[in-house]
């Protein structure tokens, strides 16, 4: 399929420049409209084939990352808003798609919608890379006639979504560096630094204090059975990865995530939030109650919420309202309930999801901020711990060993 780089103008008036693959010159230059720029010059490329070669190992990601799932909606919603015929749309997507996995979905989808499938089943088809949160909103939207308005709230779910995770991870990022950084430290200072010590102190005939006992301890055991330990450590990390797969391991790790002394409350807020803000956009879009249940058990984002969510949907099942049913959830707390049996009372309920959203978003927000100065102390007092027991470990010895030189 012929290449071709472009020059276009984007919304703010400024020149930018692309390549990108496609069937003709119609074609991409509909592409480039798609993705909301003004196209000015447009020319075939030739690729080598080592170029085009490595540009394919590139696209094998394998999964579809969240930045290109925001694209592609953002495109889809954009194009079926200009009034773009579904094929048409999803062929030019196809086109214009870099992620290969996301390219032959679209591809499939394309065959399905011909054969007769609604836009929500042919979705359905690719759990992996459209949720059923996903699939759902597009089939509110088929119900009501608003499909892009419907995926104008899914954008938001999935750019907010997004932006929780990334800040989280960022929060984290620094401390896992430092950890890491110790325990490559430690296992330095074990291999290379304490066996020279130890063969001068054992000579010495030196009562050597606890502390060099437990370091020449664990320098011997990780000299002589290095292969024991990294063994254990792998049997323990696929193990572990194995049965996290499983309904009860998921649940058992979410359930210790949410327990943890810093960690713990901010996972709690990030899921009530995800619950508050997907529940206000399913109410607003249309989806019947039973069935937006039902999505946010399989989308809450914790197994160990998800599993006490699976409560309250059966008590609402049976003829109870929300609320009611809420305030006997481990993890729901009383402002959520409080809130929700307003919302019920008032007729009301998704505007009150929209406040629950809104405050524990701030809640994330500040406790993102304050995750590093509250993990900094620890981590402070753990880099003070490992040096203090190496300066323990080895200076101790070194200065009964010049203490016993000055009395010769």
């Amino acid at each position: 399929m012929p290449n071709y780089s472009y020059q276009a103008i984007n919304e703010i008036g400024k020149n930018v420049t692309g390549t990108l693959e496609a069937e003709s010159v119609d074609v991409a230059n509909s592409i480039i409209l798609a993705r909301g720029l003004i196209p000015s010059k447009l020319s075939p490329v030739k690729i080598t084939n080592g170029d085009d070669w490595w540009s394919r190992i590139k696209s094998l990601t394998g999964t579809v990352k969240v930045m290109d799932l925001i694209i592609f909606t953002k495109q889809f919603r954009s194009m079926l808003g200009a009034g773009v015929p579904i094929l048409r749309l999803l062929q030019i997507l196809e086109l214009q798609t870099e992620n290969q996995g996301l390219k032959e979905a679209i591809a499939k989808i394309v065959q399905d919608i011909r054969q007769g499938s609604s836009i929500s089943e042919a979705f359905e088809k690719y759990p992996k890379i459209f949720s059923p949160l996903y699939c759902s909103m597009l089939k509110a939207g088929e119900i009501s006639g608003n499909v892009p308005g419907v995926l104008d709230r899914l954008i938001y779910i999935i750019e907010h979504e997004a932006k929780i995770k990334s800040d989280i991870k960022s929060a984290l990022r620094y401390p896992m560096i430092i950890l890491i950084a110790l325990a490559i430290a430690f296992v330095i200072l074990l291999t290379f630094v304490v066996p020279s010590f130890a063969s001068m102190f054992s000579k010495s005939g030196l009562v050597l204090p606890m502390p060099t006992k437990v370091a020449m301890l664990l320098s011997g055991y990780l000299k002589n059975y290095w292969y024991v330990i990294l063994t254990f450590m792998a049997i323990i990390i696929f193990g572990l990865s194995a049965y996290f797969k499983t309904d009860n391991g998921r649940f058992m790790r979410d359930a210790f995530l949410l327990e943890l002394p810093i960690l713990g409350p901010l996972f709690k807020k990030a899921a009530l939030s995800r619950f508050a803000s997907i529940f206000a956009i399913l109410q607003t879009s249309g989806v019947p109650v039973m069935q937006a249940l039902t999505i946010l058990s399989e989308t809450i984002g914790n197994a160990a919420i998800s599993r006490d969510f699976d409560y309250v949907r059966d008590r609402v099942e049976e003829g109870a309202g929300i609320s009611t049913p809420l305030k006997s959830a481990k993890y729901f707390t009383p402002m959520v309930v409080d809130m929700i049996a307003i919302g019920e009372e008032t007729g009301n309920i998704d505007e009150m999801l929209r406040e629950i959203s809104k405050h524990y978003d701030d809640e994330v927000e500040y406790s993102v901020k304050g995750l590093s100065e509250a993990i900094g102390p620890i981590l402070i007092v753990g880099l003070a711990a490992i040096v203090g027991f190496f300066a323990l470990a080895i200076f101790m010895p070194m200065w009964d060993l010049t203490q016993m030189a000055t009395k010769h």
